[in-house]
């Protein structure tokens, strides 16, 4: 067999022919297979690369929205941050006040908070002593019965005005027109409400109270109330006068504890502000153990102010 081809190149200069070797024809078969497998392979790597890329960009993309959402978030969060510092500063500020002014309350019931209280057990003590306060001086006798003006004849011995002879007094006779109206001082049943001649007192109320308690009226004019009646702190009960044994216009006001007078300035003058002191001025009165009775009960209303203490003692 022939190893060998020609090869004829014709151009200007004429005819030109060359044999080549059959291994060369080989050698060139192969190296053109060989460049058309790199050519392919070439546009397979382009191809997926462009793809590659392509994913790239939109895993790039993505990225950059969550960039740009992560940063939007942390803007909102650095204001609400901001907002929230701020509030914490305004809350601080007011939990000051309120402290201020709850140990302002404190001094004022005399209660000596422990270091370590926190403020919602200082605010609960407070509350429960308060509640306790309200208590009290809601069933025992506190506050003016009438617009306080003065006492023309205080608690104790004295010249009667009318008898001339030397006697105990037992209540306190307070300043007032005809007809000022006269408030019950506490809760209680309505005992007596009408003349009464034997003790001179004239038309005269007496109201029983909780705990032995009871409070005198005396020398009225008009009484509104009636014997068997219940009766609320701050209740209208009557109009002063001058009835009975009495030299002018004026109210007889009297306290008496298990039947014992005690002195009724004490009670008139008592208020939240001067709490404690009428357990000092007032020993007759069992006040521990009445405090320690009472320590369970709480008032669901009880009267603020009688509506005669807009002058109340100084």
């Amino acid at each position: 067999m022939d190893n060998h081809f020609t090869i004829t190149i014709h151009d200007d200069n004429g005819v030109k022919q060359f044999n080549l070797h059959q291994i060369m024809k080989k050698a060139i078969f192969y190296a053109v297979a060989f460049l058309g497998f790199i050519g392919l392979i070439a546009v397979g790597t382009i191809l997926y690369l462009s793809s590659s890329v392509d994913a790239i960009e939109l895993k790039r993309q993505s990225m950059q929205d969550a960039y740009t959402s992560l940063k939007e978030k942390n803007i909102a969060l650095d204001e609400s941050i901001r907002d929230t510092q701020l509030a914490l500063i305004d809350k601080k500020k007011e939990l000051t006040e309120v402290s201020d002014s709850l140990s302002e309350i404190e001094t004022l019931i005399g209660m000596s908070p422990v270091a370590d209280m926190t403020l919602t057990e200082r605010v609960s003590a407070t509350k429960l002593n308060s509640e306790h306060m309200a208590t009290l001086m809601q069933f025992i006798p506190s506050g003016s019965p009438v617009e306080y003006k003065g006492v023309t004849s205080k608690f104790g011995y004295r010249i009667h005005p009318t008898l001339g002879s030397k006697e105990l007094h037992r209540g306190i006779d307070m300043k007032a027109k005809m007809k000022t109206p006269v408030y019950a001082t506490a809760d209680g049943i309505v005992e007596w409400a009408g003349i009464h001649k034997r003790s001179g007192f004239g038309n005269l109320v007496i109201l029983q109270h909780n705990y032995g308690f009871r409070a005198y009226f005396g020398h009225l004019n008009k009484i509104v109330i009636k014997s068997g009646k219940f009766v609320k702190k701050g209740d209208l009960i009557a109009y002063t006068g001058n009835s009975g044994m009495s030299s002018g216009p004026h109210l007889h006001y009297e306290i008496r504890f298990i039947q014992r007078a005690v002195n009724p300035y004490e009670f008139v003058k008592w208020s939240v502000k001067n709490y404690k002191e009428i357990f000092e001025k007032e020993k007759k009165i069992p006040w521990q153990s009445l405090i320690t009775a009472t320590a369970h009960i709480k008032v669901p209303n009880p009267t603020q102010t009688l509506p005669s203490s807009q002058l109340a003692l100084k």
